[in-house]
């Protein structure tokens, strides 16, 4: 299988380790286990008490019960748990999903740029791939009349974001019912990455398997819910797709494993405490984000809707691979050039690092953008 590798996971498999100022991640500040086991008011005794009575076998191959549990009180509608499988993070949800559906010859549409393997994986799978373009100057939204004109009688499968990495930009529910209507006109799915939940305008806001019978949605706990240590996602699909997906999960991974279950079941069952906190992370450091940005001349973008990764402009003289990486080799302060997600001139920048490192950081990339004008 020829696949290209993923620019954003390439950049940082080589780089985060060397980082001081590591202002590149799209998690919420990730919660150390001391913050995690705070989260029950008894020191983690629900979760040890949870976890002691299993054996270290394969658990529960799709998910144990109590996890699915969780996952459902996610959505509006009623999921069946048979609908509800456990996978390696939302990497490995999307991975699953896509080997399901995909197949040579279907036309898929992709939103782009975004996080590749919602392209690059069906391509890969043999599908023809185009692409719905996001717009900067609309906000970093699609225009759905530019849907309206890609799709086709043989469309697979809609691939979108929501919310967008790295744009950070949302789809309301009236846009993700207009994208159902047209995927609906042609019998086709729609999968949505939905790992980044939007902390503000919830009301406005939907899962998409909320508004279509055919949507495959994916998540995990790793980016809004602070725990990408568990490695636990999950995906929810109709029963045929469901079905394909437990043949492929034998192949990939078996199971999430007891531990990372457990783990996974005790963040979502306490996830309105770690949302409480996290609100307070990402509203606090968007202000500090906008008023660095504010005060710099060469930096500009479009605010992020609440959600935890974001795109910088970068007005500068030279590409922005060699800007990051000189920034990391002279400061210590990672971002992730916006060639990577095949955005050039710009960074994904990770505000919601814990607010220290955010300071530090954007005060350090202050200073490298103002050797430009020296």
């Amino acid at each position: 299988m020829d696949i290209p590798v993923i620019g954003v996971e390439d950049w940082l498999n080589v780089h985060e380790m060397d980082a001081t100022w590591d202002i590149a991640q799209s998690t919420i500040s990730s919660l150390t286990m001391g913050e995690l086991r705070a989260l029950d008011g008894q020191e983690g005794a629900s979760f040890y008490e949870m976890l002691d009575a299993q054996k270290m076998n394969y658990g529960w191959i799709e998910g144990s019960p109590e996890f699915k549990d969780e996952v459902a009180k996610l959505y509006d509608r009623k999921v069946d748990h048979r609908n509800i499988l456990q996978t390696n993070g939302c990497t490995g949800a999307n991975l699953n999903a896509l080997m399901a559906v995909v197949r040579p010859g279907d036309h898929v549409i992709a939103e782009w740029p975004t996080y590749a393997p919602l392209y690059e994986i069906p391509r890969t799978l043999g599908a023809e791939v185009e692409y719905w373009q996001i717009h900067e100057e609309l906000g970093w939204m699609p225009d759905i009349d530019e849907l309206h004109g890609l799709v086709r009688p043989n469309t697979r499968l809609i691939c979108i974001n929501n919310a967008s990495n790295p744009v950070g930009a949302v789809l309301d529910a009236k846009m993700l019912e207009q994208i159902a209507e047209i995927a609906d006109s042609v019998g086709a799915y729609v999968l949505c990455d939905e790992v980044y939940l939007p902390l503000e305008n919830t009301e406005g806001f939907k899962s998409m398997t909320d508004v279509y019978d055919r949507a495959i949605v994916t998540n995990s706990v790793s980016k809004t819910y602070s725990v990408p240590a568990a490695r636990c996602g999950w995906v929810i699909a109709d029963d045929e797709v469901s079905d394909a997906i437990r043949t492929y999960r034998d192949y990939t991974m078996i199971c999430g494993g007891v531990f990372n279950d457990a783990l996974a079941t005790y963040v979502l069952r306490h996830r309105d405490k770690i949302l409480e906190r996290n609100r307070e992370i990402v509203f606090g450091n968007r202000e500090i984000a906008q008023a660095w940005i504010d005060s710099q001349p060469r930096v500009s973008w479009v605010a992020p809707k609440g959600v935890s990764t974001s795109f910088i402009r970068l007005d500068i003289p030279e590409d922005d691979e060699t800007f990051c990486l000189r920034l990391l080799e002279e400061r210590g302060v990672l971002l992730v050039p916006g060639s990577r997600f095949e955005l050039p001139c710009g960074a994904r920048l990770g505000y919601c690092a814990q607010p220290d490192v955010l300071k530090t950081g954007l005060d350090l990339l202050g200073e490298a953008l103002a050797e430009f004008d020296r």
